[in-house]
């Protein structure tokens, strides 16, 4: 059976022309990038557009070689146009929802939260929602309702223009441009991998696959996407984990949806040794140490040490986990109002 996800994409044009122009240097929107990304998604089958196309003569001739039906909105009344403009769009997405079964995807290009009611009922319709949007002309309220969120400046083959340099006066040459922004922390990333296929583990009796995983972190995060990382595909940063014995990955029922798992336990194994070894090192005369502040000790040790990347959501679940291995000994103190741990376990 066909399981290609059916796309019906709308684009709120005056909003992603201004946005572009004002927050990318005076950048043209180009519908080419977004249109790459969805053909990674499904097969696009309803293209429309909304404006009043009086203004945009050049984008009109683009849109049209990519085969997007145009709507006109042609009154010329500021505020009013952009509401017309924006009803007639909300109108024929639910007409279509309504009456097109097999579309099982809505893809608005707009950055106006005042379409989240529209998200929300799509999604309510069963319709998977995708937006897109500049970032800067994005309401903060927008991503967080669909299911996932795409940055258009962030989409390949979006060029920002770089903001002219500037010279002083005084200095004969302009400053050196500035360095691109460096990706985001993968660290950090692995650290909610981990936790995230830790909490799949526990939830559900089934494998933990791939493009299970990948929705997961996108109802985590609607605007999550791999490449801010540095990765071009999923699997590339799946691959990237388990090389860094993050994740384990073995191949799946479906070709190119492997399996995701946590490493085995001697990695935990490791950690409980090394929990216990600084809990023996840093004991005082009473032969305990306090949970707090140990986790500081323990990463002074190991700085690469992350209890998540062992799929613990924090560090008193793995220093409870150290104790029922007997690794360590762990108690409550009511004078002390916090967990001792002792190197050895206590007797009972």
């Amino acid at each position: 059976m066909d399981q290609e996800e059916r796309i019906a994409l709308f684009l709120d044009y005056e909003n992603l022309a201004i946005g572009a122009r004002e927050h990318l240097g005076g950048l043209s929107f180009d519908l080419r990038p977004v249109a790459d990304a969805l053909a990674e998604r499904g097969r696009v089958v309803v293209r429309r557009a909304y404006a009043d196309w009086s203004y945009f003569d050049e984008d009109r001739r683009m849109l049209t070689r990519s085969h997007v039906e145009l709507i006109d909105i042609p009154q010329r009344m500021g505020a009013s146009r952009k509401n017309a403009a924006d009803i007639k769009m909300a109108v024929d997405a639910l007409e279509l929802a309504f009456e097109r079964d097999y579309i099982s995807t809505f893809v608005l290009c707009t950055g106006d939260s005042d379409f989240t009611p529209l998200v929300d009922k799509l999604r309510e319709l069963n319709k998977r929602v995708i937006g897109v949007g500049v970032e800067k002309s994005t309401s903060l309220l927008l991503p967080a309702a669909c299911d996932e969120f795409l940055f258009y400046d962030r989409l390949e083959g979006v060029e920002v223009p770089a903001p002219p340099a500037r010279s002083k006066p005084d200095r004969p040459a302009s400053p050196p441009p500035a360095a691109p922004p460096a990706p985001r922390d993968v660290d950090a990333l692995a650290s909610l991998v981990a936790q995230t296929v830790a909490g799949l583990q526990s939830s559900s009796n089934g494998a933990v696959t791939a493009s299970t995983l990948k929705r997961t972190l996108l109802r985590k995060d609607p605007t999550f996407n791999e490449a801010d990382y540095g990765f071009r595909a999923f699997g590339e940063l799946l691959r990237h984990l388990a090389g860094h014995n993050v994740v384990e990955l073995a191949s799946g029922a479906a070709k190119g949806d492997p399996e995701v798992t946590l490493p085995e336990h001697g990695d935990r194994e490791a950690a409980f040794a090394l929990l216990r070894a600084v809990v023996r090192d840093e004991a005082g005369s009473d032969g305990t140490v306090a949970l707090s502040g140990l986790k500081n000790k323990v990463r002074k040790a190991a700085p690469d040490f992350s209890e998540k990347k062992l799929g613990y959501r924090s560090f008193l679940q793995f220093t409870k986990a150290a104790a029922t291995s007997g690794s360590v000994g762990l108690r409550w103190s009511q004078d002390a109002d916090d967990y001792l741990l002792t190197s050895a376990p206590e007797a009972s």
